[in-house]
């Protein structure tokens, strides 16, 4: 009789152990990190809104208020000055980033890339100066900037802390 249970726990033993060498590979593959360069202050991947949680974030904002968020999309055109802005993709929206306290700035060719940006999201009224300034920046013809004449509410967003999908 022992050695019938002997016998027949045997194979469970050794079904019992490879699942767990499977849990064991599925996790290793889970766990390999995706490489971000990081800029301003250290932030994780972690708890992110993707594009299209924060146009929803956006669309219940109205001047005046602002929302702690992190968020991940694209980069849709950064300031070829110095880096000091980018904008950010939201499908028919942009939102016009900048960086806290001017602390840091971001390499200038990084358009189209992804980026996880920490912060605060919040609805301005940027004036035609300032407007024409970041025309300027990003390399507008002359005619370009002269066209803007009208303050435009913006989505804008501080960041604290950007991290750059390598």
């Amino acid at each position: 009789m022992k050695k019938l249970v002997v016998l027949f726990s045997i194979p469970f033993l050794l079904f019992a152990c490879k699942s767990e060498t499977k849990s064991e590979k599925q996790e290793e593959i889970v766990k390999q990190e995706i490489a971000y360069a990081s800029f301003g202050d250290k932030i994780t991947d972690e708890n992110v809104i993707s594009k299209t949680e924060a146009v929803e974030v956006y669309k219940n904002l109205k001047a005046g208020d602002t929302v702690s968020v992190k968020m991940t999309t694209k980069v849709n055109e950064v300031c070829q000055s110095k880096g000091c802005w980018m904008r950010l993709d939201l499908g028919n929206d942009e939102v016009m980033v900048k960086f806290k306290d001017y602390g840091f700035f971001m390499p200038k060719n990084i358009a189209d890339k992804e980026v996880i940006v920490n912060g605060k999201a919040f609805i301005s009224e940027v004036s035609v100066e300032e407007q024409r300034h970041y025309a300027e920046d990003a390399g507008k013809s002359a005619d370009e900037i002269s066209a803007i004449t009208k303050v435009e509410k913006t989505l804008s967003f501080e960041a604290d802390g950007v991290l750059l999908k390598e």
